[in-house]
C-alpha cells in the first residue's frame, strides 16, 4: 500500500484585475515594515553625519562608517522589498508561498556587504602605505562616533526583540547587522580617540578594522542564505525531535528516508512511515494525516510530505515485476478453476516480492473449506502468490 498525504494549499485565483495585497503573516508584516523605518530613518541621518563630518574633520574610519550605514539604507530598503513580496499567499506558480524572497534578499544583501568590506579594508591599507600623509583628526569625530555607537546599539537591541516575537530570519539577519555596526562604531571611537592621542594610523587601521567587520559579516550571511537555496537540511537535534514525534504516532511502527530543508523561518519535511501492511487504505491514510498533524503542532514547520510503506522498501524484495490487480484475478481464477472469483471480494498485498491474497467468499462454510485446499494446492507450485487465504462472508440479515 502507497499512499501520500499532504497540505492543500490555498491557491490565490488568477484574475484579470489587480487584487489588493494581503500579507501571509500580518503580525510579521507590519513589524517588519515598522521596524525597517525607523532603520531607514536612523541610518540616513546617520549616513549624512558620519560621511559629512568624517571628510570635513579629516576622519577616514568615521567616512568608512558613514559608508556602513548607507549600506544599512541600502538593505534596509531590500527589507522592505523582500517583506512585502515573500508575505505574499501561494499561488499556482508559487505552491510553497514566496518565503524564499527573504532568503534571496539576505543572499544579495551578504554579497554587496562582503565586497563592500573587501574594497573598505583595500582602500585602508594602500593609505597606509604613506603614513608622512597621514593627518589628524578634528575631535568633532569623536563625538560623531559616540553618538553612531548609541543609535546602533539602540537599533539592534530594538530590531532583535522584533525579530525574536515575529519569529522572521531577515529580521534577526538585519539586527544583527545592526550589532555589527555598532561594532565598527566602536572601533571607531577607538581609532579616532588613538588619533587624537597623537598615533595618527589608527584612524586608518580603525577604517581597516571596520571593512573587515563588514566583510564577516556579510559572507556569513550569504553563505546562510546559499546553504538555504540548495535545500541544506535541519540541525540534526532538530531532525531528531521531528523523528521522535513521528514515532510517536499511533499507527507507526518505524520511519525511514526523514528529509529536511528550509524555508525561511519554516522547514519542509518529507518522511516515509512504515504501517501495518493489512490495514486498509482509509486506515493508513489516516495515520499520515495524524503523523502530519503532529508534526505541524509539535515543530516549526510549513509542510510535511508523508509517504506510507507497507514494509522497509530499502531492504525488501521490490514488487514492480509483480502483475497488476487484473493479472492477478485472471492467474488466480485458471490456477483454481474458478472462473467466479470476480463476484467475490478479493484483497491483495504486496509484500516483499511476493503477493498475499484474502478471498471473501459468498458461500457455505464447505465451499469456503473446499476453496482453501485448492489454494493450498495452488501454492505448492505457484511462483507469485505466498499466502492465500480464504474467509466466509456471512450475509448481514
Amino acid at each position: 500500500m502507497k499512499n501520500h498525504s499532504h497540505s492543500n494549499h490555498n491557491h490565490s485565483h488568477v484574475h484579470s484585475h489587480k487584487v489588493a495585497f494581503e500579507p501571509a503573516h500580518p503580525e510579521r508584516f507590519e513589524a517588519a515594515k515598522r521596524s525597517t523605518w525607523v532603520s531607514i530613518l536612523i541610518n540616513l541621518i546617520l549616513t549624512f553625519l558620519q560621511v559629512v563630518g568624517g571628510f570635513f574633520a579629516h576622519s577616514q574610519a568615521l567616512m568608512a562608517d558613514g559608508l556602513h550605514s548607507m549600506s544599512d539604507l541600502m538593505s534596509d530598503i531590500l527589507v522592505l522589498f523582500a517583506n512585502r513580496h515573500g508575505n505574499r499567499h501561494a499561488d499556482a506558480n508559487h505552491p510553497y508561498g514566496h518565503a524564499r524572497v527573504e532568503t534571496a534578499a539576505t543572499l544579495v544583501l551578504g554579497v554587496f556587504l562582503a565586497a563592500l568590506g573587501v574594497g573598505l579594508l583595500v582602500a585602508a591599507a594602500l593609505r597606509l602605505q604613506h603614513p608622512a600623509a597621514l593627518q589628524s583628526v578634528n575631535p568633532v569625530a569623536l563625538g560623531i562616533a559616540v553618538i553612531a555607537l548609541v543609535a546602533k546599539e539602540g537599533m539592534f537591541r530594538y530590531m532583535l526583540a522584533v525579530a525574536k516575537r515575529v519569529r522572521s530570519q531577515m529580521l534577526i539577519a538585519n539586527a544583527w547587522h545592526a550589532r555589527s555596526d555598532a561594532a565598527s562604531s566602536l572601533v571607531v571611537v577607538i581609532g579616532v580617540i588613538g588619533n587624537l592621542m597623537g598615533y595618527t594610523f589608527f584612524d586608518l587601521l580603525a577604517a581597516a578594522v571596520v571593512g573587515v567587520m563588514i566583510g564577516h559579516m556579510g559572507g556569513r550571511l550569504a553563505f546562510e542564505a546559499l546553504a538555504e537555496l540548495i535545500d541544506t537540511g535541519l540541525a540534526p537535534e532538530e531532525v531528531d525531535a521531528i523523528r521522535q514525534t513521528l514515532l510517536n504516532t499511533p499507527g507507526v511502527c518505524s520511519l525511514h528516508d526523514l528529509r529536511t530543508r528550509k524555508m525561511a523561518d519554516n522547514a519542509l519535511v518529507d518522511a516515509h512511515i512504515i504501517v501495518d501492511p493489512k490495514v486498509s487504505v482509509s486506515e493508513g491514510h489516516y495515520i499520515a494525516e495524524a503523523a502530519r498533524a503532529a508534526v505541524l503542532k509539535a515543530h516549526h514547520v510549513l509542510d510535511v510530505m508523508v509517504h506510507i510503506d507497507p514494509e522497509d522498501d530499502r531492504q525488501a524484495k521490490p514488487n514492480a515485476h509483480l502483475p497488476n490487480r487484473l493479472s492477478l484475478i485472471q492467474h488466480l481464477s485458471t490456477g483454481l478453476s474458478r472462473e467466479d472469483l470476480e463476484r467475490h471480494r478479493l484483497v491483495f498485498h504486496y509484500l516483499d516480492g511476493k503477493v498475499d491474497a484474502e478471498i471473501y467468499l459468498n458461500g457455505s462454510q464447505q465451499e469456503a473449506e473446499s476453496l482453501q485446499q485448492q489454494c493450498v494446492e495452488l501454492l505448492k507450485t505457484d511462483k507469485i502468490f505466498r499466502s492465500i487465504l480464504v474467509m466466509r462472508r456471512i450475509a448481514p440479515k
